[in-house]
């Protein structure tokens, strides 16, 4: 069975007073069966770790440097991200591709040094809107694929989030045989590359303009184990029923 997965991508908002939205989030949902991520800015980390201490809530960060330490003005390693309290990182996600000029293997380098932390690597694939009209996205989606993971990639250390790249904050969400169209193919690519237990084992998630609205309908779509959130999990009062509709799935 595999677990299914609310992750709250925060992005760059948020200051100390967001933190009541992570309160508010665990005093909703304490009796969630689906694991519940939190990935606030790098600045609210070790305080929201201690706040969720206690509860069934976890933490994660945003991004992380491949190398362990070193000249990185500004960039956080990855065992800093586990000593402020991250159980997983983000990586790979598309504005980290487009703002800073990621390559598929610079991801992978990532990838491998969050696993060498101890965190769970959450890679992030996604074609563009010329891509997707261009026909190429399962071209586009294996070649990410096959780029950003590394060998070592297991069904405990990475979960794939599938995030078009033209859906994300845009209020446009692809149908329902869009998103299962990439979904199946990436459990038949983890099942050709890696083998039918870990496909069978590891996570799927979709991300996009993902609204209370519309959670239901995606999670009972084919190989969707979750979600990757934005801008609704900013609030409590918005990603709770996310968290239930994923629950009731």
């Amino acid at each position: 069975m595999r677990q299914k997965l609310a992750a709250g991508n925060w992005k760059m908002n948020g200051t100390g007073a967001a933190l009541a939205e992570l309160e508010a989030l665990i005093q909703t949902q304490s009796a969630a069966k689906s694991e519940i991520l939190i990935c606030p800015p790098a600045t609210l980390l070790s305080r929201a770790a201690d706040i969720a201490s206690e509860s069934n809530l976890s933490l994660g960060g945003q991004d992380c440097h491949a190398a362990s330490s070193g000249a990185h003005t500004g960039d956080l390693s990855a065992q800093m991200l586990k000593e402020a309290g991250a159980t997983s990182v983000i990586l790979g996600h598309s504005e980290r591709r487009a703002d800073h000029n990621e390559t598929s293997e610079t991801v992978a380098a990532k990838a491998a040094a969050a696993w060498g932390a101890g965190l769970t690597a959450i890679v992030c694939l996604g074609e563009t809107l010329a891509e997707r009209e261009a026909g190429d996205t399962l071209q586009i989606i294996g070649a990410q694929f096959a780029t950003s993971l590394p060998d070592g990639a297991t069904a405990k250390n990475t979960v794939i989030a599938y995030e078009p790249v033209w859906a994300i904050g845009t209020g446009k969400v692809p149908s329902l045989a869009q998103i299962a169209e990439v979904h199946d193919f990436l459990r038949a690519e983890l099942s050709t590359r890696f083998g039918a237990e870990m496909a069978a084992t590891t996570r799927l998630l979709y991300g996009g303009s993902v609204k209370p609205g519309n959670a239901s309908d995606i999670f009972t779509t084919s190989n969707v184990d979750g979600a990757l959130v934005g801008g609704a999990s900013l609030k409590a009062e918005d990603f709770s029923p996310i968290i239930a509709a994923l629950d009731a799935s």
